[in-house]
C-alpha cells in the first residue's frame, strides 16, 4: 500500500466516452462559456455604472452574477484544456482547489438566494421598515455572510480531506469533488470527521432552504391581501423563485446521483447530471433578471438603441 498512498496526480476519466467528439464539444463549450461571461459581465457593468441601480436588490443580483463567474471560471477553462488533452489529469493541489471552488460556488449561490429572499420579504411584508433595516451596513454584513460562510466551511472540508491517505487516483467525473476524493481514501483512513462535516454542511444549507420557504410563506400571505403587493411579487420574486428552482433542481440531481446513483448510467448522462448546475443557472440567472426586472431591461434596451444609431 505504501506505493499508492502518496497521490500527486489525479486522472479525470469522465471524458473517456467522448474521445471522437472532442473538437465539436470544445467548440460548443468555448462558445457557451463566452456567452456566460458576456451576459454576467454585462449585468455587473450595468448595475455598477448606473447609480439608480445601487439598491439592495440590484447589488445582490450583481453579487449573484460575480459568483456565477467565480464558479464557471473554476470549471470551464480546465475542462477546455482537458478536451485538448489525450489523458486529462489534474494535480493533487489543483484538485483540492477545484473541489473547493465548486462547493463554495454552489453554497454561495444558495446563501445569496437566501439573502435575496430576506430582502424581498422586507420589501413586501415590512415596507415601512425596509430602508432602515436593509441599510448599507446590514447589506454589507449579509453579503459578507453569503461569501465567508461557505468559504470557511469548505476550507475546513478541504483541510480534512488533504490529511487522508489515498489508495486510488482515478476520478470518474469531469472535475474534482470533495466527496469523490474522500471515497478514494484507503480503508484504514479515518473519514469520520469528513462525514460529520459533510452532514453538518448539509444541515446548514437545508436550514437556508427552510428560511427561504418561511419568507415565501409570509410574502404569499401578504400578497393575497394587496393588489400592489401582488404586482411587486410578480415583478421581483418570480425571477428569484425561478433561479432558486433551477439551482436546487440541478444541485439535488447531482447530490442524489453522487451519493445514491447507479454507476450503470451512461457516462454522458452522468456527465450532464454532474455539470447541470454549471450549465443552466450561470446563464439563466442574468437572462431571467435582465428580462424581468424593468430597470435592467430598460437600461439594456437603451444601450442597444444607442449602439444601433
Amino acid at each position: 500500500m505504501d506505493n499508492i498512498t502518496v497521490v500527486r496526480i489525479f486522472t479525470l476519466s469522465g471524458l473517456n466516452e467522448t474521445m471522437n467528439y472532442k473538437v465539436t464539444i470544445f467548440s460548443f463549450t468555448l462558445l457557451y462559456f463566452c456567452v456566460i461571461l458576456f451576459v454576467n459581465i454585462s449585468v455587473i457593468v450595468i448595475i455598477i455604472s448606473d447609480e439608480n441601480l445601487h439598491q439592495p436588490m440590484y447589488i445582490l443580483l450583481c453579487i449573484f452574477c460575480i459568483n456565477g463567474l467565480y464558479g464557471t471560471s473554476g470549471f470551464y477553462p480546465k475542462f477546455l484544456l482537458d478536451l485538448l488533452s489525450s489523458s486529462p489529469e489534474i494535480s493533487y493541489a489543483g484538485c483540492l482547489l477545484q473541489a473547493f471552488v465548486m462547493y463554495s460556488f454552489a453554497c454561495c449561490d444558495l446563501s445569496i438566494l437566501a439573502v435575496m429572499a430576506y430582502d424581498r420579504y422586507l420589501a413586501i411584508c415590512r415596507p415601512l421598515h425596509y430602508h432602515s433595516v436593509m441599510n448599507k451596513t446590514r447589506l454589507s454584513q449579509l453579503v459578507c455572510f453569503s461569501w465567508l460562510t461557505p468559504f470557511c466551511i469548505f476550507s475546513i472540508n478541504v483541510l480534512l480531506t488533504s490529511r487522508l491517505k489515498l489508495c486510488d487516483s482515478k476520478i470518474q467525473k469531469l472535475f474534482c469533488v470533495n466527496w469523490i476524493i474522500v471515497k478514494l481514501a484507503c480503508p484504514d483512513s479515518d473519514t469520520i470527521s469528513n462525514n460529520v462535516m459533510s452532514y453538518a454542511t448539509i444541515i446548514i444549507y437545508v436550514c437556508h432552504g427552510f428560511f427561504i420557504i418561511w419568507t415565501y410563506m409570509h410574502m404569499v400571505r401578504t400578497c393575497v391581501k394587496s393588489k400592489d403587493d401582488r404586482v411587486k411579487f410578480m415583478q421581483t420574486c418570480v425571477p428569484h423563485l425561478t433561479s432558486l428552482t433551477t439551482f436546487l433542481s440541478a444541485i439535488l440531481f447531482d447530490l442524489m446521483h453522487m451519493r445514491f446513483g447507479s454507476k450503470d448510467l451512461p457516462q454522458n448522462l452522468q456527465n450532464f447530471i454532474a455539470i447541470e448546475f454549471l450549465l443552466i443557472p450561470p446563464l439563466m440567472n442574468p437572462l431571467i433578471y435582465g428580462l424581468k426586472l424593468a430597470k435592467i431591461r430598460n437600461r439594456i434596451l437603451g444601450i442597444v438603441y444607442l449602439t444601433g444609431k
